[in-house]
């Protein structure tokens, strides 16, 4: 059973960009924009929250939980395995322990991580030293953030976290979540 990650209950902003066109498909991927977790990941995301909190901060969210047939639709418009999981392998997102996000400051404004979501670029890589120090600064804040929560980060993606070993979780598809998604 997945969680809804929304408020009140979770302190977080929602822009889940797959159920818009304004994604790496040009397509909405989502029919329905909803995001859900795994329990496990819902109570690290409390945490993340809180520590977030504590330095003036708040969370975007921009995906969490993605059906299998999701995953599929993401690998057809950008199969590159360096940035999007082959479907066959099974997504940390497909098993509602991943979540892409940013921090957000007091004014709403998300903190310049110097590339956007979704930027499937080197510059987007986490350590990636052709930034700002303002841009390190945050990167290193989300991280930071993330870590303290018991999140894993994903190397090539600033914004993706993970729980440790996620290949526990099962697969899960839409029917299994009621069809709520796709």
């Amino acid at each position: 059973m997945l969680i809804e990650i929304a408020p009140p209950a979770y302190d977080v902003e929602l822009n889940l960009l797959y159920a818009t066109a304004d994604n790496l498909s040009g397509a909405p991927i989502y029919r329905n924009p909803v995001c859900l977790l795994h329990p496990d990941a819902a109570a690290r995301l409390k945490t993340a929250i809180a520590l977030a909190r504590g330095i003036g901060c708040r969370f975007r969210v921009y995906d969490a939980f993605r059906p299998a047939e999701a995953q599929w639709r993401l690998w057809y418009a950008f199969p590159d395995p360096a940035y999007i999981t082959d479907p066959r392998l099974g997504s940390s997102h497909t098993r509602g322990v991943a979540i892409d996000l940013t921090l957000i400051d007091s004014t709403g404004q998300p903190l310049d991580m110097g590339t956007g979501f979704d930027a499937m670029i080197e510059r987007s890589h986490h350590g990636c030293t052709d930034l700002t120090l303002e841009q390190q600064r945050n990167r290193a804040l989300l991280l930071g953030v993330m870590s303290a929560a018991g999140w894993d980060h994903f190397a090539t993606e600033w914004w993706h976290y993970q729980l440790p070993d996620p290949e526990r979780y099962p697969l899960l598809t839409d029917a299994a979540i009621g069809g709520r998604m796709m």
